[in-house]
C-alpha cells in the first residue's frame, strides 16, 4: 500500500492527493502522424508555454503544503506543516478554480501535443474531484487508527524532517509546536463531526487513544528510563550536530532545552486534549461497527469516494459484483495449486494447513523479524537483476526495507511504501509491522515485497519522480487505482518475470490477489449493504487464508477509509486488459518493455486517460 497519499488526506486537502527522454519518444509527441512541420511547431510551441505555465502554478500550489515540500527534499517553509482547517481546505479548492479558468482562456488545446493534452486533461481532472468532494468536508473520519495523523505527524518529524544545519534543528523546533496546534486544529473538526453524527467506530477511538498516548509516554513528559519517540529523535539529531562540529556544548544544551519546552508547553497539551476527548467521546460510538451508509448523506459520500478510489464509474453494486467474480476464479486457481502441492483435503483444510503450520512463519523474535527483512531483501534483488529484460525505464532511486516505528506499529496491520525524494537523496522506503510474526506468513512475503518494491510501488514512483518529459505537477500526482493497480500488477509480473520458486509462494500470490478480490466484496458490502464488521470478518476468512490479527485489521481499515482499498483490483483488471488489447493488436510488434514504458513513463494518471495513453502507442506503432 502506497501509503502518502492516505495519510496526507487531511495534510494535503482531504479532497486532494535520458531513459526519460526515450519515455518521451515512446509515448509523448511521436504517437501524432504530422503531415508537415508547421503543426509540429505550433503544438511544441503551445505545448512548451502551457508546461511553464504548469510548473509556476505547481510551485503556488506546494506552498500549501510545507509537508509536501519536505517530502520532496525541499526546505522551504521548513519550520510549519499544513493549516489543517476546513477553511484551507477551501480556500485550495478556490485557488484551482481560479487556475481551472486561466487554464482555458490562455490556451488553446487544439494545438497542444498529446502529452500536453494529458496534462491539460489531468489539471482538470484533478479540480473536478477536489470540487465534487468538497460537498462532503465534513464526512471523513478526522483521526482514526490508520496511521491517523496523531501518529503521522511525529513519524514524520522523525524520519523526513533532515537535520544538517543547526537552522534545521531550530525549523524542527518550531514545527513540534506546529504539530501541536495542528492537532488542535482537528480534534476541533472531530467535536463538530461528531455533533452532526459523523463518528469512527469504536475500535478506532482506541487507536487514536493508544498511538497518541505511546506518543508522548516516556521523557520529557514523565519520569523513567525510556526516552519519548520525539524526544529521543530530536537529541540523536542535535548530537548529531554537535559531533560534526556543526554546533558547539553551549549550543547543543539550549536546543536540547527549546526541545524539551516546545514539548511540554505546546505539544503535551495538544496530544493530551485529543486522548482524554476520544476518551470521553467514546461512549458515544458504535461498538458493532458498520459502514458509512448508515448515516446521512452516507451513502452519496461512500459513491464520491468509489469514483475517487477507482477513477472510474463503476457502481457499488457493480464492484459488488466483479468481486465476487473474481474470488471464484481465483478459488479455482488455489484448488489447482493444491492439487499440485500433493496436499490430501479440501481447500479450507489446506487453508488450515497455511495458517497454523509453523514452517510458513518466522520466530516471533528479534532473529526472526530480521529474518523477514534479510529475506525480502533477496526476493527484491532477484527480481532487480531481471527487470531490464522487461522494462525499458529503469528508477534510479534506492529502496530500503525497516520495521514500523514502535510508537505506531501494530500486530496484522499491512505493509506500505513511502517514497523518496525526486533528487535520490532519501530512498524509498518498504515498512513492515513487525510485532506479530504469526500474522506476517512466509509464503505471502514475496508477492508483497514485489507489490511494494520493484517492479511494484517503488519502480512506478520513483520513475514517475524521475521523469523528464512532463510537467511537475503530473511526477507527483497519486491516482489510487493506478498506483495500486500498477502494484497489484506486479505481482502477477514477477511471476512471469520467474519469481515464486517454489509452490506455496506462488499460493501465497494468490492469496494477495484474492485478498484484494475480496475486499471489493466486503468493501461494498459494509459502506453499501449494511454488513456489520463481524459479517465481513467471517467472509474475509471464509475466502482467504489470512491471519486472523490481519483479517481484523484489514476490515476495520475499510470501515474508516472508504473505497479506497477497491482500487487494487479494479486498477488491475484494466492494466492487463489493456496489455490483452495490445497484444491483440499489435501481434509480432508487441513488446512487453514498450508496453511498461507507456503504462509508466507518463507518470499516474486515471485509468480512462491510461487507456487512451495505450490507444496512442498502439496507433503510432500500427
Amino acid at each position: 500500500m502506497y501509503k502518502q497519499c492516505i495519510v496526507l488526506a487531511f495534510a494535503l486537502g482531504i479532497v486532494a492527493c535520458d531513459q526519460a527522454e526515450q519515455a518521451k519518444t515512446d509515448i509523448g509527441t511521436s504517437v501524432t502522424m504530422e503531415k508537415s512541420q508547421e503543426p509540429k511547431a505550433i503544438a511544441e510551441s503551445e505545448s512548451a508555454r502551457l508546461n511553464a505555465w504548469f510548473d509556476v502554478k505547481y510551485q503556488e500550489q506546494l506552498q500549501f503544503s510545507p509537508i509536501q515540500l519536505t517530502f520532496l527534499g525541499k526546505k522551504d517553509l521548513y519550520d510549519e506543516i499544513d493549516d489543517l482547517t476546513e477553511a484551507a481546505e477551501l480556500k485550495q479548492l478556490e485557488w484551482k478554480k481560479q487556475t481551472v479558468d486561466e487554464l482555458k482562456s490562455k490556451f488553446d488545446y487544439n494545438k497542444l501535443d498529446p502529452e500536453a493534452k494529458t496534462s491539460y486533461d489531468l489539471w482538470l481532472y484533478q479540480y473536478q474531484r477536489q470540487k465534487e468532494a468538497a460537498q462532503f468536508i465534513g464526512q471523513p473520519y478526522v483521526l482514526h487508527q490508520m496511521n491517523g495523523l496523531q501518529a503521522f505527524l511525529p513519524q514524520f518529524l522523525i524520519n523526513f524532517h533532515k537535520v544538517t544545519e543547526i537552522s534545521d534543528m531550530q525549523a524542527y523546533i518550531k514545527r513540534i509546536s506546529a504539530v501541536a496546534n495542528g492537532m488542535n486544529q482537528l480534534l476541533v473538526r472531530a467535536k463538530r463531526y461528531a455533533k452532526n453524527g459523523v463518528r469512527a467506530p469504536r475500535f478506532a477511538y482506541e487507536g487514536v487513544m493508544q498511538q497518541a498516548g505511546n506518543v508522548i509516554t516516556g521523557k520529557p513528559f514523565a519520569n523513567g528510563d525510556k526516552d519519548s519517540p520525539l524526544w529521543a529523535d530530536a537529541n540523536s539529531k542535535i548530537d548529531s550536530l554537535l559531533n560534526d562540529k556543526k554546533i558547539d556544548e553551549a549550543q547543543a544544551k539550549q536546543l536540547k532545552e527549546d526541545v524539551k519546552q516546545a514539548l511540554l508547553n505546546d505539544f503535551l497539551p495538544s496530544y493530551q486534549a485529543v486522548v482524554e476527548w476520544y476518551k470521553s467521546d467514546i461512549a458515544n460510538t458504535d461498538e458493532i461497527a458498520t459502514g458509512v451508509s448508515k448515516r446521512k448523506g452516507g451513502l452519496d459520500f461512500y459513491n464520491n469516494r468509489l469514483k475517487a478510489s477507482t477513477t472510474t464509474d463503476l457502481t457499488a453494486e457493480e464492484i459488488h459484483q466483479i468481486g465476487i467474480k473474481e474470488v471464484d476464479r481465483l478459488t479455482a486457481e488455489m484448488e489447482a495449486i493444491k492439487t499440485k502441492t500433493g496436499f490430501k483435503g479440501s481447500l479450507k483444510d489446506f487453508f488450515g494447513f497455511i495458517k497454523k503450520d509453523d514452517q510458513f512463519y518466522y520466530p516471533n523474535t528479534d532473529d526472526g523479524r530480521l529474518g523477514y527483512i534479510k529475506d525480502t531483501e533477496v526476493f527484491l534483488g532477484y527480481i532487480n537483476e531481471k527487470l531490464p529484460e522487461y522494462f525499458g525505464i529503469l528508477p534510479k532511486a534506492d529502496l530500503v526495507v525497516k520495521r514500523v516505528e514502535a510508537f505506531r506499529e501494530q500486530d496484522g496491520a499491512a505493509q506500505h511504501y513511502f517514497p523518496g525524494t525526486p533528487d535520490g537523496s532519501r530512498p524509498g522506503i518498504y515498512y513492515a509491522h513487525l510485532s506479530d510474526m504469526r500474522s506476517m506468513p512466509k509464503n505471502e512475503m514475496e508477492a508483497i515485497a514485489y507489490h511494494e518494491g520493484n517492479p511494484g510501488h517503488h519502480m512506478q514512483i520513483s520513475i514517475a519522480q524521475e521523469l523528464q518529459s512532463v510537467p511537475e505537477f503530473r511526477k507527483q500526482a497519486r491516482f489510487t487505482a493506478y498506483s495500486e493497480g500498477w502494484a497489484l500488477y506486479s505481482e502477477l509480473l514477477a511471476k512471469e518475470m520467474g519469481a515464486y520458486k517454489n509452490d506455496y509462494n506462488d499460493f501465497g500470490r494468490l492469496i494477495t490477489e484474492i485478498w484484494r478480490a475480496v475486499r471489493l466484496v466486503v468493501d461494498t458490502g459494509l459502506h453499501a449493504k449494511g454488513w456489520t464488521e463481524a459479517q465481513a470478518i467471517e467472509y474475509f476468512k471464509d475466502k482467504a487464508p489470512i491471519a486472523e490479527g490481519a483479517v481484523v485489521s484489514e476490515v476495520q481499515r475499510y470501515l474508516v477509509i472508504p473505497g479506497q482499498a477497491t482500487s487494487y483490483k479494479i486498477g488491475m483488471i484494466k492494466i492487463l486488459e489493456l496489455r490483452e488489447k495490445a497484444k491483440k493488436a499489435l501481434g509480432e510488434k508487441f513488446d512487453i518493455r514498450k508496453f511498461h514504458d507507456v503504462i509508466l513513463g507518463g507518470g499516474a494518471v486515471p485509468l480512462n486517460i491510461l487507456e487512451r495513453r495505450v490507444d496512442e502507442w498502439i496507433a503510432s506503432i500500427k
